[in-house]
């Protein structure tokens, strides 16, 4: 879809106007009674992502107008606006829609609804080889009518391309996306300006990363740690901030197996490192000044005949030993030596974790907020406000030694499971083993958050992309300089 600003408007075949909560009082066309009388029969009061649709001559021509409602009219009910927008008109025969503020509106705000706007259009038709005509999507361009947009269209569009990339990865099939190919889908990220480093199964090995290299050997498919950097700071700051993201392109369960139903969503199971991934191209496409890294531990955990069995005792990279009791509970086993290599590799002062980590998880908050977890207040109040000013929401749940407790092991130094009862909380507790003293540390666990299977605020039915907006805004407000 393309994406236009004008300070006038332009010659197209649907007329949107934005409207705040409240209504509105006159339109700019001859038929506004007929337009206005239609809207209040239909109880349209300008809500967020609320609409009312009519056609009118106008010109000499027929012409698609919707009342688009606004609601308070912030960064954020507009981006939900746009969203609305498209969704109402992507299969509807519109083909150029130009879009105009009761009253103006700032470049800034109108950039947020094209966000919006954009971030709704994405799909995947990949594989598609047929589509009934109708299901087809017309809509080409959207016009902004306003001035001034260039500077935070310029921001905006690099984030919008950042949660499409991480949907391309969290949508594609296990049989196209794996650990190696995974690496290759990141490469065009070095015309960006973005570092990039790739450990195979060897440079692992050598470097003792028992415990993610224990989950890949079920599969033919190698496991691979992806690094991402990017520095905006020309050098001047020293220590970034890591991000650090589970990649399970595939979880069976290993020899733990799941339930055959439902088990195709486990595609999505490297929905962290797909975050992190479209993060790193968010931030390096807006040219952020701020030093970031983006680590991704890639693996497919596989029941094969050459599996990790529960009972079998791993050594991290940390050294420290940890008994498998089930081959399911696998994503803190990739993260636990992805966070040690980054330490080790980094010696960052703040690192996070995103993880599509427990379905625990999924019961406690449901789609609605991602767990939060962390060993700093001032980091988890940072994180809970980007959260809010990004739409990527968060919910803080404990961390305490009594939890601590249900994951030490009788014959090893730990578990990797602490029992049926708080889950997220003890995989969270065995996480942060592993965490060096003074590291200011989040773990996210965003397991109900990464696939939808209803449209939502600004996205479609599957991938969200949840996690780049989330990491786009923290950095921006907190390492940005």
């Amino acid at each position: 879809m393309d994406i236009q600003f004008s300070p006038t408007r332009p010659d197209a075949d649907t007329l949107v106007f934005a409207v705040p909560k409240g209504g509105f009082d006159t339109l700019p066309l001859s038929a506004a009674p007929i337009l206005a009388a239609g809207a209040a029969a239909s109880r349209f009061t300008g809500e967020t992502g609320t609409s009312f649709e009519s056609f009118v001559a106008e010109g000499g021509k027929t012409l698609r107008v919707l009342l688009l409602g606004i609601g308070a009219g912030g960064e954020l009910d507009v981006e939900k606006a746009g969203a609305a927008l498209t969704a109402k008109l992507s299969t509807s025969g519109a083909i150029h829609a130009a879009v105009e503020f009761f009253g103006g509106a700032s470049g800034e705000l109108a950039a947020h609804l094209a966000f919006g706007a954009l971030l709704r259009g994405w799909r995947i038709d990949t594989y598609r080889t047929r589509q009934p005509e109708k299901a087809k999507p017309t809509l080409k361009t959207i016009t902004l009518v306003a001035a001034g947009a260039d500077a935070a269209w310029e921001r905006l569009s690099a984030v919008a391309a950042g949660v499409a990339f991480t949907r391309e990865l969290v949508s594609e099939p296990a049989n196209i996306l794996y650990p190696e190919s995974f690496v290759e889908r990141c490469q065009h990220l070095a015309e960006l300006g973005v570092k990039i480093t790739v450990l195979d199964k060897a440079a692992m090995e050598e470097l003792g990363m028992g415990a993610l290299l224990g989950v890949a050997q079920g599969s033919v498919r190698e496991a691979r740690l992806l690094a991402l950097e990017w520095d905006g700071t020309n050098g001047a700051v020293e220590k970034p901030v890591v991000f650090v993201g589970k990649g399970v392109t595939f979880d069976t369960g290993g020899i733990s197996i799941k339930p055959a139903a439902g088990m195709e969503d486990m595609k999505w199971d490297m929905g962290g490192a797909g975050a992190v991934a479209g993060a790193i191209k968010a931030l390096a496409g807006r040219k952020a000044k701020a030093r970031v890294v983006g680590i991704c531990g890639l693996v497919e955990n596989m029941p094969d005949a050459n599996a990790q069995r529960p009972g079998d005792i791993v050594t991290s990279m940390s050294g420290q030993t940890i008994e498998v009791l089930n081959t399911d509970a696998e994503g803190r086993l990739v993260l636990c030596d992805a966070i040690t290599w980054a330490q080790k590799t980094y010696a960052p002062e703040v690192m996070i974790d995103l993880a599509t980590l427990t379905g625990a998880m999924i019961v406690a908050l449901g789609d609605q907020y991602g767990g939060l977890f962390a060993n700093d207040d001032g980091l988890a109040e940072d994180l809970t406000a980007a959260g809010k000013a990004s739409g990527d929401q968060l919910w803080r749940f404990p961390l305490a030694d009594a939890y601590n407790k249900m994951i030490d092991s009788p014959i090893a130094d730990m578990k990797n499971i602490g029992g049926r009862y708080a889950g997220s909380i003890t995989a969270a507790q065995f996480i942060k083993r592993f965490v060096d003293d003074g590291v200011k540390w989040a773990h996210l666990d965003i397991a109900g958050m990464v696939w939808s299977d209803k449209p939502g605020a600004t996205w479609d039915k599957g991938a969200t992309g949840y996690g780049v907006r989330l990491i786009d805004q923290l950095v921006a407000d907190k390492f940005e300089f």
